[in-house]
């Protein structure tokens, strides 16, 4: 019955001084007892001397509601639809301060903010006051306040991630190496931090044994039966072996992660086609294609917003145009 518990509150336990329960009128009860039900409904344990009571019919309405916004904010990132997941997100982290909220609503607070670090991740905000890193870390920080240990685990990994795309390299590989085997995290987070690790050495030039450990981390995935983590992984490997001049090897990964990935998002989309030009622009006998191909991904990248993505098409397209330039004599 919403709007009762602010009345119940004030009156409990004061209301009842000097009067045993059993001598309480009907009516009084009756209040009592929806008190007790709106706060066993919020999960809540019943109000006693010194504890504040924060949670009410029309919160818990609101944290069902924003749970599911939350949802919704998952979908619309694997779409890349990061108009809609901002404004979902601000919908409810602009409505409270997390000082104002119960346990529930500080986790929901703190996903909320997780989410957020996705969102700037994936449009290429990785550094800054309005950036992936800072909103990792603010989550992190909720998290730690919470005790969940395994949220916060998972936040590590993604400010693991951050410093990988922000280009410190060794730093990433370090933390990724020691994430793999912290017990924190699920058997898939850290085969994924497996795999990390070896791009992160990939792409600091260590590719004999980044492949050796994306290798292993595709076992994982296919123990675990992750088919997405696992054409991913191919897809990784396909560059490692390209970094060492192995074309033969990375043609053959590279079309295991295309024939076996969904590839469903954007995102997804533009890095498969990305890594497939890649190699193919390492071949002066299909250089062409190869950039006809990236030209289509530069475009996607574009359209959704990808600018990490892009950065990268242009890197790759800078890079070829320089080493295919005739020298001036």
């Amino acid at each position: 019955m919403p709007g009762r518990s602010a009345t119940a509150k004030s009156v409990h336990p004061a209301g009842c001084r000097g009067r045993k329960p059993d001598d309480r009128p009907s009516s009084e009860k009756a209040v009592h007892l929806r008190f007790e039900t709106l706060l066993s409904e919020a999960g809540r344990p019943a109000a006693g001397p010194g504890r504040r009571v924060t949670a009410s019919g029309p919160r818990t309405w609101a944290y069902e509601t924003w749970t599911d916004d939350l949802d919704r904010v998952v979908v619309s990132l694997s779409r890349q639809n990061f108009t809609f997941a901002d404004r979902l997100l601000n919908r409810w982290l602009e409505q409270f301060e997390p000082m104002e909220l119960d346990n529930k609503g500080l986790y929901l607070y703190a996903r909320s903010t997780a989410l957020l670090g996705d969102l700037n991740r994936d449009r290429g905000a990785v550094l800054g006051p309005l950036s992936a890193q800072h909103s990792y870390a603010g989550a992190r920080a909720l998290f730690c306040q919470l005790d969940i240990p395994r949220r916060v685990a998972q936040l590590d990994l993604s400010l693991a991630v951050v410093a990988e795309m922000s280009g410190k390299l060794e730093l990433a590989a370090r933390h990724y190496e020691a994430l793999a085997v912290d017990d924190r995290l699920s058997h898939r987070d850290k085969a994924r931090a497996r795999i990390w690790v070896g791009t992160a050495l990939s792409k600091d030039g260590n590719h004999d044994y980044a492949t050796r450990v994306m290798t292993a981390a595709t076992r994982d995935f296919e123990d675990l039966e992750e088919p997405d983590d696992w054409s991913v992984a191919h897809q990784k490997l396909a560059l490692a072996h390209r970094g060492v001049g192995d074309l033969t090897q990375a043609l053959h990964f590279i079309d295991i992660a295309r024939r076996t990935g969904t590839a469903e998002s954007p995102m997804q989309r533009v890095r498969l086609d990305t890594a497939h030009r890649h190699i193919l622009l390492s071949d002066p006998a299909t250089l062409d294609d190869g950039l006809y191909v990236l030209d289509r991904a530069a475009t996607m990248a574009a359209q959704y917003g990808l600018h990490h993505q892009l950065a990268s098409i242009e890197g790759i397209r800078t890079t070829i145009e320089g080493t295919s330039r005739p020298r001036r004599r």
